[in-house]
């Protein structure tokens, strides 16, 4: 070899095991992966490190004209290492489309194409028409391509498997399987008949990171679909979990009322019948709603709540912008925080003001009350709720919820909501 293609093959190879660490650093502590495939990554990175290891030993093995038999070794067990990431990636996709590795189709194609490989590798030493090596390097024979063909049918396969599994796996799996498998065939294929060793082993390594790099990703996003569903499923439980003395004050009120003002019972039952049949319709929604959804739930919470307390709660509502969208049961719940804590029937009556404006691309909820105010960290109960709205509105719209005293007494809670990209 030149000593400018030893200077390329050596400075892709130094590339090689920076990348190589990176992805087993990354494996190693990046959270929001399945354990499955973090062990499918850190013994595929394993690989290429061993492969490029032995690369570094072939060239070690030039410089000091060691014997024929040693090369000879260390090429089959560099082309046998680097074979083995072909034969992981059938793995990984049955793994994907939930199939048994054990008697798939797929999978025994691809290892009866790789044995057939590994047997050629062994003989080709013996044959000096596939490969030879001399004092001054190693040659490819005229039946070189034939000793590569098994890979690139495995390629082929693992193609072929993946289109046709599209629909069992995830888009991105889909498109980490397709970066993998396209460069790794491409680079096979100019390999049967071009010398580009170095561009074997980096192709590789860029392959199996930018899988890693979707195949995580993916991870991820399941990871914060998980964690939204259980935070609806909190939100669920809240909301069937109602206040036994609020619904017992309820009825106890329309049951006073239907005597002493009828009309006005009848209304006090429809807005409670509005907000029941919306707070089962929250418990049903899995996405954003829009704001004007939610604030007809929080105006039949508080019309039943007005009822009961008369003139003891009044609100006020500025809401003219409500042109976005928010997650389900979030207003509501403030509401209702403002009205348990802040109405004493010893400290006048309790206002409480809603308002939404637009401020730096965004929209913003403020609840603000004139009450006796509450102390968040010593109130288990507010808190948990509290804390569910601010991880529902973080996961769902990148929203944020403060909470602070206002001036004068009471609180003021905001809520502000970016605009969607």
């Amino acid at each position: 070899m030149s000593i400018w293609i030893d200077h390329f093959y050596s400075f892709m190879l130094g590339a090689a095991l920076l990348l190589i660490a990176m992805g087993l650093w990354f494996t190693a502590i990046v959270p929001g992966i399945d354990r499955w495939s973090k062990r499918f990554f850190r013994d595929y990175f394993i690989v290429l490190l061993v492969c490029c290891s032995l690369a570094i030993a072939e060239i070690a093995a030039w410089s000091y004209h060691a014997p024929t038999a040693v090369m000879y070794a260390i090429l089959i067990l560099e082309s046998l290492f680097l074979s083995m990431p072909l034969l992981m990636l059938t793995i990984y996709l049955l793994h994907c489309s939930g199939e048994k590795i054990r008697g798939s189709r797929l999978h025994n194609i691809a290892a009866v194409l790789w044995i057939f490989y590994f047997v050629l590798l062994l003989i080709a030493p013996f044959i000096g028409g596939f490969t030879y090596v001399t004092e001054s390097g190693s040659y490819r024979g005229p039946l070189y391509p034939l000793l590569l063909l098994p890979l690139v049918l495995i390629m082929f396969c693992n193609l072929v498997g993946t289109i046709k599994r599209r629909d069992k796996i995830t888009h991105k799996e889909f498109l980490s399987l397709l970066i993998a498998i396209l460069p790794m065939t491409a680079v096979l294929i100019v390999l049967m008949f071009v010398d580009v060793y170095p561009l074997f082993d980096i192709s590789f390594v860029l392959s199996g990171l930018a899988m890693y790099s979707l195949i995580l990703s993916d991870q991820i996003d399941k990871d914060l679909r998980n964690q939204r569903e259980i935070a609806n499923q909190r939100s669920s439980i809240m909301v069937l979990q109602m206040r036994p003395h609020f619904i017992y004050n309820t009825l106890m009120s329309i049951y006073s009322l239907c005597n002493i003002d009828p009309q006005k019972a009848r209304q006090v039952t429809m807005d409670f019948t509005d907000y029941l049949r919306k707070n089962f319709n929250a418990v049903a929604s899995e996405d954003i709603i829009p704001f004007s959804a939610e604030l007809e739930h929080t105006r039949a919470y508080l019309a039943v709540e007005q009822a009961q307390y008369d003139e003891m709660l009044s609100v006020e509502y500025d809401t003219q912008f409500t042109q976005f969208r928010l997650p389900p049961l979030t207003l509501q719940p403030i509401a209702e925080n403002a009205v348990k804590h802040g109405i004493d029937p010893y400290a006048g009556p309790l206002h409480i003001t809603i308002r939404t404006y637009r401020m730096d691309s965004a929209s913003v909820i403020t609840v603000e009350d004139d009450g006796q105010g509450f102390d968040e960290s010593k109130l288990q109960e507010s808190h948990t709720a509290l804390t569910n709205i601010r991880q529902r509105l973080d996961l769902m719209c990148r929203g944020t919820l403060e909470i602070d005293p206002r001036d004068g007494g009471g609180t003021v809670v905001k809520v502000t909501i970016p605009d969607r990209k």
